[in-house]
């Protein structure tokens, strides 16, 4: 693995983030280096004093394009790509305060709760080496108990103490080794597991961070243990997450992740089109559009939330807002919140071209997941250029002739492709299947030309 497969989030140069979205997402370089200077540009300005720092906020994004072409693959591949506190959310899942849903403060809510385990997991990836000490002297000292203190002679307890020692090391050898893991011991484990079932509601209980478990542990276990018996391997693994999780500082964990979620949180807004729209259009239970853009327009201007780990500060917070915009148009969002949009970038619909590049280029291309799911099966599948070139020729002609869907087509019609083979393939003797193009067309031209079969089918 090279040097710049290893880095992460703002360590990673605009060029570097593009190029590995490259491996994963084909065309849409206008989008790329979009995110790309927006990342990068959190990374220097951290580099600047406070006084000049404090006055950069971040440019939010708005991505403009039909649905298929790459939106949701740069938000996934984003999260993989920065060790960023990282939220996905549909806007259309929000409705206006005052109504029955969900609270749009509750996407900074959760992005702590992620900043919370991204933390914590580095934490107790550190504190793992003392965590399988502590669980070594454990299991020692339950295989091997200390002794009771007697009065003697000085020369004996010195050779009881010394025999002890020596038997303690030979263990510790074994344990080491491995040669005790099937040995069975008994452990105290928890009796009950606390559940945290949070309390959403609109009086704000949940923004104080009151859980069931903490209202009622007695219900839940509170704390208390039992004795149960397990070999060694498994005692060691479960020994192991506990104290690694006793070890833990939950409060410089909490402070951690809410400056982690101030200074490089990103939220990735989808079908923020949804709720495009100025005018309510009724009254009584219907919810605004405007409504809900109004209740978001605090969070991305910059606010203050309560969350259970503490105030978190939004003002800069990266904000990515995503929509086909077929029927509503940017200019439809109220003015305040075009305003917190200032980067625009349109992704292009997608041609035949880059649908043989989507099938055959990315890491995670389509015919590489098919091969990999069939040799499980012990089946060499060949699909030929010719078959390739043809896949991405139906789909660009029922993309136009009906719903453009983009990239999405390409899975439906290549899971037509492979059905009867994926179907036989338990049963296939002699290990290796050609796609050509007559095989796709077999399976799938009669019915891209029926128009009305189509539209159900593929």
């Amino acid at each position: 693995m090279d040097n710049q497969e290893t880095k992460k989030g703002d360590d990673l140069t605009p060029k570097e983030i593009v190029k590995e979205l490259d491996k994963y997402i084909v065309s849409q370089n206008d989008a790329k280096k979009a995110v790309a200077i927006a990342l990068r540009n959190r990374y220097r300005r951290q580099k600047l004093p406070k006084e000049i720092a404090d006055d950069i906020i971040p440019k939010n994004i708005l991505m403009i394009g039909p649905t298929g072409v790459g939106k949701t693959e740069i938000a996934r591949r984003l999260a993989k790509l920065t060790g960023s506190p990282f939220i996905k959310i549909e806007a259309s899942k929000f409705t206006e305060v005052g109504y029955v849903g969900r609270d749009v403060e509750s996407i900074i809510r959760d992005l702590v709760r992620i900043a919370v385990e991204l933390v914590k997991v580095e934490k107790m990836e550190i504190n793992k080496k003392k965590a399988r000490q502590n669980v070594e002297e454990k299991i020692l000292s339950i295989l091997l108990p200390e002794q009771k203190k007697v009065r003697g002679p000085a020369a004996e307890l010195d050779l009881k103490n010394k025999q002890f020692s020596d038997t303690k090391e030979k263990l510790r050898k074994l344990l080491n080794d491995g040669k005790l893991d099937d040995k069975t011991i008994e452990v105290e484990v928890k009796a009950g597991r606390s559940t945290p079932f949070e309390i959403f509601s609109a009086s704000g209980v949940e923004e104080i961070g009151i859980t069931i478990s903490e209202m009622m542990p007695n219900m839940f276990g509170g704390g208390k243990t039992k004795k149960q018996k397990m070999t060694i391997g498994e005692a060691t693994e479960y020994l192991i997450k506990d104290e690694q999780n006793r070890l833990l500082d939950m409060d410089q964990i909490s402070k951690i992740a809410i400056e982690r979620t101030e200074q490089m949180g990103i939220v990735f807004l989808d079908e923020i089109d949804k709720i495009a729209g100025r005018e309510s259009g009724s009254y009584g239970p219907m919810v605004s559009r405007e409504g809900v853009q109004r209740d978001l327009l605090p969070i991305i201007e910059g606010t203050t939330v309560n969350t259970k780990y503490g105030m978190v500060n939004t003002d800069y917070i990266l904000f990515v807002g995503t929509g086909a915009f077929h029927v509503a148009k940017p200019s439809d969002l109220i003015p305040e919140l075009q305003g917190r949009f200032p980067i625009r970038v349109e992704l292009l619909s997608l041609s035949q071209k880059d649908f043989i590049k989507i099938l055959t280029e990315p890491k995670n291309a389509l015919v590489k997941q098919y091969k990999a799911l069939l040799s499980t099966e012990g089946l060499d599948i060949q699909i030929t250029t010719d078959a390739i070139r043809e896949v991405a020729k139906i789909a660009e002609d029922i993309n136009s002739s009906s719903e453009n869907i983009g990239a999405r087509r390409l899975h439906t019609i290549m899971e037509k492709v492979i059905e009867e083979i994926s179907f036989e393939a338990s049963d296939i003797t002699n290990g290796r299947v050609t796609i050509d193009k007559e095989y796709v067309l077999n399976k799938v031209e009669g019915i891209a030309k029926d128009t009305d079969l189509s539209k159900y089918i593929l």
